[in-house]
């Protein structure tokens, strides 16, 4: 049976460097959710040289725009989304400090070398599965930009939430892992 890792956010780059594409991990404990819009603000607050709402480093942020929360849940449906439309914004968060970033879909070559130049991960969650994925949130809280409705950075307590190493900072790549294993040449 293959082993599955066992992370509590934030976490270092010891931690980072324990993980290989391919790795299952349970996250539990706090993350954030982010996708573009929000992105692009913490970057442009970056750029001013001003705090971020939220903190960064050692961090994992969710790629995720959650449906709302049915009476007696703490969150709506909340699949990732596709993680392309953070790449510009990526490179920078991870200079600053942050550790992870779940989503689903491939990343830039910008994002990838990003990811093995500061030390961080890129984990995918199973896309089309939102509902099951809610489950393991636990709370969930708007802690910035609610004026972005679903897209507001929320923080998240999650428990045994699901995710898979797709980009590690020794250059492996779990799509191209995949396509490769069945490739004829």
């Amino acid at each position: 049976m293959e082993k599955v890792i066992r992370l509590q956010p934030p976490i270092d780059d010891e931690q980072v460097r324990l993980l290989k594409a391919g790795d299952r991990v349970l996250i539990t404990g706090t993350i954030y959710t982010g996708r573009d819009a929000a992105h692009k603000r913490l970057v442009d607050l970056l750029d001013q040289g001003k705090e971020l709402p939220i903190p960064i480093k050692g961090q994992i942020i969710y790629f995720v725009g959650p449906a709302p929360a049915k009476p007696g849940h703490a969150i709506g449906s909340a699949g990732p989304t596709t993680s392309y439309r953070m790449d510009p914004y990526s490179p920078r968060l991870l200079a600053e400090g942050l550790k992870g970033m779940i989503g689903k879909g491939g990343r830039s070559p910008e994002v990838k070398a990003a990811i093995q130049k500061y030390n961080g991960l890129y984990f995918a969650a199973v896309g089309g599965a939102g509902a099951l994925l809610s489950q393991r949130i636990k709370k969930a809280e708007i802690v910035a930009y609610e004026d972005l409705g679903p897209e507001a950075i929320r923080r998240l307590e999650v428990e045994d939430f699901p995710v898979v190493v797709v980009n590690d900072i020794y250059g492996n790549d779990l799509y191209e892992q995949g396509v490769a294993a069945y490739r004829r040449d």
